[in-house]
């Protein structure tokens, strides 16, 4: 049984939100496929008419300076994130994210923009993004407009917007994007200053499978000996991925010692929602083990902020 049944390879972001549209039936965009072609093939996705591939259109696999951002497209590769040095000057969490998914083989052909989309509140990939507040660009297509002149003929216009990343997840598996009516650009990341710096860790299942039992990542910013500011994601440490909010807060302002450091482990053990997993772990070891890999973060990326 195929399955798909037809395979289209847009060189535009006009191109591809029209594939959608004029599909016959259910449309989804793939880029390394590495998730979704197990998902339709072991019978977990919903049957596909139309699999629009789009790793030929521009905007989605660029890696670059745009002013005071740095720029991922949705479709780069795990791999080239990971060893592009503009990612590893300002964004470390991210590189050593990349490096951890899945296997050297898989890294070369999934991409961060799947890593996202398939809204997993653990993904490595997404846990880094939420550290180092990053921004989504979406992209839709504009009612056709007459073309000036007269005449019936139209033309497809694409309007983007950027959002707040966490504006991305609605629940397990749930992303907020509309299918077959958008798609998932790239992502805005802030350009690393002096004295900031982030890390991303993780503690994987010992049994060689790559999935996190825990992962973590932290991005800060040392003034004076303190920490000016601060960001914290854990994953899984809700339904959506987890930004530890009330730690930051308790972590905010203050110089890292021991007493500091066990109140905000107080805040995040208080506001996170560990959730037992057969493949994985249950709630109460996770909450058992989550202090060793916050301290080992945090105090990674104070040391690099240094």
């Amino acid at each position: 049984m195929n399955l798909w049944q037809e395979f289209i390879r847009p060189a535009t972001l006009s191109q591809a939100l029209k594939a959608f549209t004029e599909s016959r039936g259910p449309a989804l965009p793939i880029a390394g496929g590495t998730d979704l072609m197990l998902d339709l093939a072991q019978g977990r996705h919903a049957p596909v008419h139309t699999l629009v591939d789009v790793t030929s259109i521009a905007e989605m696999i660029v890696l670059e300076l745009r002013g005071d951002e740095l720029f991922v497209g949705a479709a780069v590769p795990v791999n080239r994130i990971a060893s592009d040095p503009l990612v590893g000057r300002h964004a470390q969490a991210l590189t050593e994210a990349c490096e951890l998914i899945a296997g050297p083989q898989v890294r070369n052909v999934a991409t961060l923009g799947g890593n996202v989309a398939h809204a997993l509140p653990a993904a490595d990939g997404t846990i880094a993004l939420l550290a180092l507040n990053a921004e989504a660009e979406i992209a839709s297509a504009k009612a056709p407009a007459a073309v000036l002149g007269g005449g019936d003929a139209t033309e497809n216009l694409v309007e983007t917007r950027r959002i707040p990343f966490n504006e991305l997840f609605l629940g397990p598996g749930k992303s907020s994007l509309k299918h077959g009516e958008e798609l998932l650009v790239g992502f805005y990341l802030p350009l690393t200053r002096h004295h900031q710096a982030s890390c991303f860790k993780r503690i994987p299942r010992p049994q060689g499978v790559a999935l996190p039992i825990l992962n973590c990542a932290v991005w800060l910013e040392r003034e004076n000996g303190d920490i000016k500011d601060i960001r914290i994601a854990v994953g899984p440490g809700g339904a959506i991925p987890f930004r530890a909010t009330e730690a930051e807060g308790t972590l905010r302002g203050q110089s890292l010692i021991k007493t500091t450091f066990e109140s905000a482990l107080g805040a995040l053990l208080a506001q996170a929602q560990f959730r037992s997993s057969a493949r994985r772990a249950s709630a109460d070891y996770r909450q058992h083990i989550v202090s060793g890999l916050f301290k080992d973060v945090l105090e990674t990326a104070w040391s690099r902020a240094g």
